[in-house]
């Protein structure tokens, strides 16, 4: 089962390309939310392909010096149509700020950060920024309620959002949890109902391990 869905999730990226490249070569509101759409799918994949690579015996972590906000744009950029169309405003502010991690790897989970803060701050504001080797991912959305925090990270955990949402899975939290635990960095989540969410990635664990 696991080499059937590791394949599966592979050969679906094709057809997946193919729609892209087809809605691409037209410009309007239709194609336009059509490639919104398309763009989720894409991530459910990826979270499949994360999944299946948690439990696997081996790993690709490949750590080197990165600059933060080079992996924190790459991601911004892969969620900016669902920022235009939830009317998101985006305050990202420059650092120049270096950290050892797995590029790929972190950008998937500041992509998992970023589409609970599309999701839950519809019409709102998320702000981005650094502070020493820490990242912040601040939004002011609907919040999280108190008895819902300590089982965020929790498998298939979805909360009283994810219930009024019905579409959530709880598995994004999870995955961006172990994920970077292996990477050897801290997941933090400070919120309250109705008054937002501020989500902080400490990357220093790791340089002070290699230091």
């Amino acid at each position: 089962m696991l080499e059937y869905y590791t394949l599966w999730a592979h050969q679906i990226k094709t057809p997946i390309a193919a729609m892209r490249l087809r809605l691409q070569s037209e410009d309007s509101d239709f194609s336009r939310r059509l490639l919104t759409d398309l763009g989720r799918i894409e991530q459910y994949v990826e979270m499949v392909l994360a999944y299946l690579r948690m439990g696997s015996d081996t790993t690709d972590y490949v750590l080197r010096e990165c600059v933060l906000m080079d992996i924190v744009r790459q991601a911004v950029r892969k969620y900016a149509p669902l920022f235009i169309r939830g009317k998101i405003s985006l305050d990202l502010i420059p650092s120049d700020t270096r950290v050892l991690t797995d590029e790929k790897w972190l950008c998937f989970c500041i992509e998992q950060i970023l589409s609970n803060a599309v999701k839950y701050a519809p019409g709102g504001r998320v702000s981005i920024f650094c502070e020493g080797d820490a990242l912040f991912v601040r939004d002011n959305g609907v919040g999280i309620a108190p008895e819902d925090l300590p089982r965020i990270f929790e498998r298939g955990f979805t909360g009283y959002n994810g219930r009024t949402d019905k579409k959530a899975s709880g598995i994004g939290l999870y995955l961006t949890k172990q994920i970077l635990t292996k990477l050897g960095h801290k997941i933090t989540i400070e919120s309250a109902h109705g008054k937002g969410a501020t989500v902080k990635i400490d990357l220093s664990a790791e340089r002070r391990q290699f230091e």
